[in-house]
């Protein structure tokens, strides 16, 4: 079994937060205005909005994300961790290893705007997608704490090929508990940009969406991907450099 360090977990998904402003800003600024009932798609500025209110709205509709992250982490974990105990082959692991890094390494490049590979892999959670989406509509108007957090968990399944990265650390911490925890972090990551976006609306999109800010941020999401491939080659030694790493296999030295 990996052991997972959840302290890079976390920066990979505030590092990351920079995708979700821009594919997930718009929704949680509506979210966070005056119930509506139809489904809202623009990005909404929140200066003429009660500040109390607002957050509340932002808060629930984040913690069903974040529940949703959770659930599909602990389906990871657990499966990749039965699967494991029957097959008793430490290769997997191995291969998971690598895979997941290598995951770390293309969302960096994804997020720089280097390679957009991974925008394939958002493709094929669209046909699970659209099987989901319709709830959206039975939950409007959104006028109580109970539908935001549903829409919340509703929207936590929206392709995310950044998710879909963190899914595979969540494989290696071979648990539903552990994996739910992988994705506990990677949703606390996220929290404080979608928080902001919630409140602040478009400037501050406008503001993360420089190629600047989402380079930087990208480049420090790929190295802890290529740190992470480097201990597994034993190119560096061990010690301090686990802490960067979000997963080291009991297999390596």
């Amino acid at each position: 079994m990996s052991t997972i360090s959840l302290a890079p977990v976390f920066l990979v998904g505030l590092l990351g937060s920079v995708h979700c402003a821009g594919m997930c800003g718009g929704i949680v600024s509506a979210f966070s205005i005056a119930p509506a009932r139809r489904f809202p798609v623009a990005v909404v500025s929140l200066r003429s909005a009660a500040p109390g209110p607002a957050l509340a709205r932002v808060l629930a509709y984040n913690s069903g994300r974040i529940a949703s992250y959770m659930a599909a982490g602990a389906l990871a974990g657990g499966l990749a961790g039965a699967a494991r105990t029957l097959s008793g082959l430490a290769v997997i692991e191995t291969a998971a290893y690598w895979l997941a890094n290598l995951m770390l390494v293309v969302l960096g490049l994804y997020l720089m705007d280097a390679w957009r590979g991974l925008a394939r892999v958002e493709q094929l959670g669209r046909t699970l997608w659209r099987r989901i989406e319709p709830a959206t509509a039975l939950l409007l108007p959104l006028d109580s704490p109970a539908k935001l957090v549903a829409m919340g968990a509703v929207w936590g399944w929206l392709p995310c090929g950044m998710v879909y990265s963190v899914l595979l650390t969540a494989m290696l911490s071979g648990s539903a508990l552990s994996g739910a925890a992988v994705m506990l972090a990677f949703g606390l990551g996220t929290l404080p940009m979608l928080l902001s976006m919630g409140m602040l609306g478009a400037p501050l999109r406008n503001a993360i969406a420089r190629p600047l800010v989402r380079r930087a941020c990208g480049l420090m999401v790929l190295a802890f991907g290529a740190v992470g491939m480097l201990r597994a080659a034993r190119g560096v030694d061990h010690g301090w450099i686990d802490a960067l790493c979000i997963a080291v296999p009991a297999l390596l030295p």
